[in-house]
């Protein structure tokens, strides 16, 4: 037996069986139980990797599959292996994958290095520029050159307590924290310390690389996920500073950002079922308030000048409002919503701030309310609609109350 036979090539034929069978047919097949520790990840795909490796062997000429009790999968082992033919080996405790809360706590946990004023700016940036161009649907993976271009630039601007021009440092660090993937390279990838190092293996390999599939897939669709990590990513990073020109550089601050992508096009949100569950709504329609009130309150600690303005803000209080409408006008005395809906199929309705920001009102779903375009031109322009002002703002607290509490069965 020796580890060190295996290729490529096997590793690569054994990755097809296992996508033909699926994961749990693959592990028994093999005699393996689910990895504990390091997991490969392909194509934005997690493989256990020990049982890979066990299976591999079986693709050498005249030998088997070995046993998980005949090697061991540490990082010295198996992990060793697989990182040495090319492969992205990550932590279990660094695998992301679609669950936002997952991905928002993990994000919060970087380990990043620190500067006397506070964390280094280097994964910050990268992600909010990588989740930038999620947004805009635009490519996953650039070639390093592009990368390296743009991230430089980026970090010359924004870096702000004493980053270098060095866009290594955060894609090998995110790599490792199985945020990245990089592409078309040999051999193991360095960890993001010294200075000579990555410099050389970037020069040498020029890979090609983007965040996760899984992360970008969910900060290119989810407008909920994506002001989560927007958020959580300031509230960490970015506390003593202004983010605003740094998301404008990287094309966050839009009217957008909260906004599902639904067949190819934005939407802010589509209209929950009938049959949906209280419980796990009310629980959604939370998350977004709470982000709202994180937004709210961060920004007034730090003074701006243009709090009124902030679509991070806004656009997830206009999702809270749209969700608790459930599709319908919430004017209690509605003389009748539109049947016609939206191309998306959602009904007709338009998010109005009941006192506007530069009044004095708050960008908050409690001060917000959800009518249809009949309703909202009468509050607008009719000659009640001082005595509607009025009504609206009782009405909005009391859904907005209601809103956070589940119903009961």
């Amino acid at each position: 037996m020796a580890l060190s036979d295996i290729g490529k090539p096997e590793v690569l034929r054994t990755l097809e069986e296992f996508d033909r069978i699926g994961r749990s047919a693959f592990l028994r097949l093999y005699g393996f139980q689910a990895s504990r520790t390091y997991l490969l990840l392909v194509d934005g795909r997690y493989y256990d990797s020990k049982a890979v490796v066990g299976a591999a062997h079986g693709q050498l000429v005249g030998q088997v599959p070995l046993a998980a009790s005949e090697f061991s999968g540490g990082r010295n082992h198996a992990a060793k292996l697989l990182g040495a033919l090319g492969f992205q080996v990550v932590s279990q405790a660094a695998v992301t994958d679609t669950a936002p809360d997952r991905l928002i706590d993990h994000i919060a946990q970087l380990r990043v290095a620190h500067a006397e004023s506070g964390p280094r700016l280097y994964q910050p940036i990268t992600l909010l520029w990588a989740i930038g161009r999620a947004l805009r649907g635009e490519s996953r993976t650039l070639s390093w050159g592009e990368t390296s271009t743009a991230l430089s630039d980026l970090l010359r601007k924004f870096g702000l307590r004493g980053e270098r021009a060095r866009p290594d440092y955060p894609v090998l660090a995110l790599f490792h924290a199985g945020l990245w993937t990089l592409h078309d390279h040999e051999g193991t990838v360095p960890l993001a310390h010294g200075d000579a190092v990555p410099r050389r293996w970037f020069a040498a390999q020029q890979p090609t690389g983007g965040l996760a599939e899984p992360v970008h897939e969910l900060m290119r669709t989810s407008g909920q996920a994506r002001v989560a990590v927007i958020q959580t990513i300031t509230d960490r990073f970015l506390q003593d500073l202004d983010e605003v020109p740094l998301l404008q550089a990287v094309g966050l601050y839009v009217d957008s950002v909260a906004d599902d992508l639904l067949d190819g096009r934005q939407e802010a949100l589509s209209v929950p079922s009938p049959a949906a569950d209280p419980v796990a709504l009310a629980a959604q329609y939370e998350r977004l308030c709470t982000l709202v009130e994180r937004r709210e309150e961060s920004r007034h600690e730090r003074r701006r000048e243009s709090v009124s303005r902030d679509p991070i803000r806004s656009g997830s209080a206009r999702r809270a409002v749209l969700l608790r409408s459930a599709g319908h006008c919430e004017n209690p005395v509605c003389s009748g919503q539109p049947d016609d809906v939206t191309d998306a199929g959602d009904p007709l309705l338009e998010v109005d701030h009941i006192v506007e920001i530069a009044g004095n009102g708050r960008d908050h779903p409690s001060q917000m309310i959800a009518l249809c375009p009949n309703c909202h031109a009468i509050k607008t322009r009719g000659r009640t609609r001082n005595e509607l002002r009025s009504a609206f703002l009782e009405v909005a607290r009391e859904r907005h109350l209601q809103a956070r509490t589940p119903l009961k069965r």
